[in-house]
């Protein structure tokens, strides 16, 4: 067998929907399964792990409503074990079920290690082969495609290689299209997974594929060293979700294949909808996405240090290992105490101002800049305050009300009692004083209430902004209660989502700040749309 790097195409098969649900804290009804699969075939995935019908009624019920949907580029998998002992093929609920789901393509995992045979099966090693012989062949008469998930195989592998190989080769004898190979406890290493794929092939004709787990941080990794050694099938989950550490992540495998190897695996364009795929399915499990992803990750090209962004400005190939675009992401240029002239300009550029590197304000905007930052404030995660900061350095900061006073009181009447908030308000709008309160769940919300009820009367369109995350953290330990905090908040308004941040020993304070922030942004957003249009 040659090294795939020779080969036309690789096969992708997605698990998310059913290795990935077993992420903790991951949890997809029906419909986000549908959804997410409906993703994944837009982008082009081969196969489509649906779940598996014999362990619960959502996986069942998953199967049914997709029976009424017609993917275009992906085939749809039921997900399985063997028969067990003692049982007919045809008699087993697993695979009755696996029947019942309709799928062309379904695939069965079985043992490959004789200590799982010994100590959960509880079987002896020849009735264990028999299981995956018998399992395999009648499902091939019934299905396109039959793959077979070598469950432990290099755990089993390493403690009894002749073993090992003898499940392997009773898939392979029955029919088996595809025999997977499975780090399932993710902790083979690169050079030891190289060498046994290597020993195999000697032994079996079948195309294999592989199946990663991440425990060792290697699963990305295992999965490119497999495909050099020949393997035409790669499992994976989006975003690296799955049980313990996770699995094999395609959003990383797939750009290495593509981009790295020049190895066929998705459709021409296809790479470019990789991170909003990403992001989408982080959206649907209701998890944080992760900035540091490689990548698809909003930091994967963000660039911080002056030396760096004036290097990237110049020819983006001397801190960028691809073109961001490929994948569907874009260069970010950050702002911290370790920036440059080259980040100010960029930033403005990207904002829309029109600044050079010999305008004195870039030298003020830097100065200012440290300062802040010496003292707390942080912009990476608050782009619209920094980008407020520069208007107003600009001189171009339009004033939208006047802080007169507020005040909040949080009073809690009874130590069985739940605490309320209530913020009064005086501002200036347009040379008309706003004086108006409003109560809350605590002191910010009741603050923000407030601040919100005194302006919608003088910018309506404020109704459209949301918070979305609210974020305190202790900048100054050992202080206790009377620490500096910075409070970073994002907000957005069903079209663009921004951050803010504010500082203070005060929280409430802190929290004022941000808010502010939110709010002008907003109009000051609004009113750069309508420059646009004139």
């Amino acid at each position: 067998m040659k090294h795939l790097v020779e080969t036309k195409m690789i096969e992708l098969y997605d698990t998310t929907l059913r290795d990935g649900t077993q992420a903790e804290d991951i949890s997809l009804s029906v419909e986000d399964k549908v959804r997410i699969a409906l993703r994944l075939d837009e982008l082009g995935i081969h196969y489509i792990e649906g779940g598996w019908p014999g362990s619960n009624p959502k996986d069942i019920q998953f199967f049914k409503e997709l029976r009424n949907v017609r993917l275009s580029n992906s085939m749809l998998v039921a997900f399985g074990s063997t028969r067990k002992s003692g049982i007919k093929t045809k008699d087993d609920p697993n695979i009755k079920a696996i029947l019942k789901a309709g799928t062309p393509v379904v695939t069965i995992f079985g043992k490959s290690w004789n200590l799982h045979v010994r100590e959960a099966l509880k079987i002896t090693m020849e009735e264990n082969l028999e299981l995956i012989n018998d399992s395999i062949a009648y499902l091939k008469r019934r299905f396109d495609k039959v793959f077979y998930d070598a469950e432990h195989f290099f755990d089993g592998y390493r403690m009894n290689p002749e073993y090992a190989l003898k499940t392997v080769r009773a898939a392979e004898d029955a029919g088996a299209d595809c025999i997977v190979l499975c780090d399932t406890n993710g902790g083979t290493m690169p050079y030891e997974l190289v060498k046994i794929i290597s020993d195999l092939k000697v032994h079996l004709s079948s195309p294999l594929g592989i199946h990663a787990h991440n425990d060792s941080d290697t699963a990305v990794a295992n999965t490119i060293m497999a495909v050099r050694e020949g393997i035409v099938q790669v499992h994976g989950t989006i975003n690296g979700y799955g049980e313990r550490c996770g699995n094999a992540n395609l959003c990383s495998i797939i750009p290495n294949l593509k981009i790295k190897m020049g190895i066929e695996c998705l459709g021409n364009g296809r790479l470019k909808r990789l991170r909003d795929t990403a992001r989408f399915v982080n959206e649907l499990v209701n998890l944080p996405h992760n900035k540091h992803q490689p990548y698809v990750g909003d930091s994967a090209f963000a660039h911080k240090g002056g030396v760096h962004v004036s290097a990237v400005l110049k020819k983006p190939e001397t801190y960028e290992h691809i073109k961001p675009e490929l994948v569907g992401n874009h260069q970010r240029v950050l702002v911290s105490d370790l920036s440059g002239r080259s980040n100010i300009i960029y930033k403005a550029k990207e904002f829309g101002l029109d600044i050079t590197s010999k305008d004195p304000v870039v030298k003020k905007i830097l100065k200012e800049l440290k300062v802040l930052e010496h003292q707390g404030f942080q912009y990476e995660g608050a782009e619209a305050s920094f980008e407020l900061l520069m208007q107003k350095a600009m001189q171009k900061k339009k004033r939208y009300f006047k802080l007169l006073g507020f005040r909040v009181i949080d009073e809690k009447k009874g130590e069985d009692e739940t605490s309320y908030a209530e913020a009064t308000i005086r501002l200036e709008v347009n040379g008309e004083v706003e004086h108006t309160a409003a109560g809350g769940n605590g002191p910010v919300n009741a603050l923000d209430r407030a601040l919100r009820k005194a302006l919608e009367r003088f910018y309506p369109n404020l109704k459209d902004v949301a918070l979305i995350d609210f974020k305190v953290r202790v900048l100054t330990a050992g202080e206790g209660t009377a620490a500096k905090v910075r409070v970073l908040v994002e907000s957005g308004d069903g079209v663009d989502k921004w951050g803010t941040v504010g500082v203070s020993e005060n929280v409430i304070e802190a929290s004022w700040q941000a808010l502010v922030d939110s709010l002008e942004y907003k109009l000051y957003k609004a009113g750069k749309k309508k420059k646009k249009k004139r």
